[in-house]
């Protein structure tokens, strides 16, 4: 009988290489940005050679590609639990304490989505990748204001007023010397914004009919 073929000491399965790639890529984007991350010191920190790299993944583009793929997919997944069940206002505060919980959790995963991505991803001044965390949360949204009877055309609006305010909170928030609690500051955002959303009309009408301009 031929023996049974082993795997060679020190090396890992491909599911289990994967996982460990994603997670240094997920660190070593997170401390240097997109840009000043190479393949040579990915492949250098795993202890493997930089063919395996390009082998799961085709290059630095497509690990960073998984990496911020699981990042954003976590926060929405987080978000969707938050909002599926409560009063409004309990909703509103759950989607809040669940972003700043990933922010608290995952620092490193936060981290890249502030970071600079690559030239491909860029925008505007806010990082490009938290308008892809707006926009998969906008989808979650559309079905709740399907739901209660709103414009599901207006819940993109409010995905992005809701990621951007809770991420410029949570960068505030984790380099804070004594931050409160996330609880504190998730009830916070919500106060805030319930204000505004608790007799909020199903079709705003602007209060202001002409826009003021700067003087030249």
């Amino acid at each position: 009988m031929p023996a049974a073929r082993t795997s060679k000491p020190g090396r890992l399965p491909a599911a289990a290489r994967r996982a460990q790639l994603v997670e240094i890529g997920r660190r070593l984007f997170a401390e240097r940005g997109y840009e000043a991350t190479s393949v040579e010191e990915i492949a250098e920190r795993a202890k493997v050679s930089k063919p395996i790299v390009y082998e799961h993944f085709g290059g630095k583009e497509g690990l960073y590609a998984v990496v911020v793929d699981r990042e954003i997919e976590h926060i929405a997944a987080s978000i969707e639990a938050a909002v599926s069940s409560g009063s409004p206002r309990e909703r509103l505060e759950g989607a809040a304490l669940a972003f700043l919980t990933y922010v608290e959790e995952r620092p490193d995963g936060f981290a890249v989505l502030l970071r600079d991505a690559p030239p491909t991803k860029r925008g505007g001044e806010m990082p490009a990748l938290m308008y892809d965390l707006a926009d998969r949360v906008g989808g979650i949204f559309s079905e709740l204001f399907r739901t209660a009877g709103y414009d599901e055309k207006a819940a993109p609006i409010y995905a992005h007023a809701l990621v951007g305010m809770v991420a410029f909170v949570g960068q505030w928030w984790t380099e804070a010397r004594k931050p409160p609690p996330a609880e504190v500051v998730a009830s916070h955002i919500a106060a805030l914004a319930w204000m505004g959303l608790r007799h909020l009309p199903k079709k705003p009408s602007p209060l202001v009919k002409t826009r003021r301009r700067a003087p030249a």
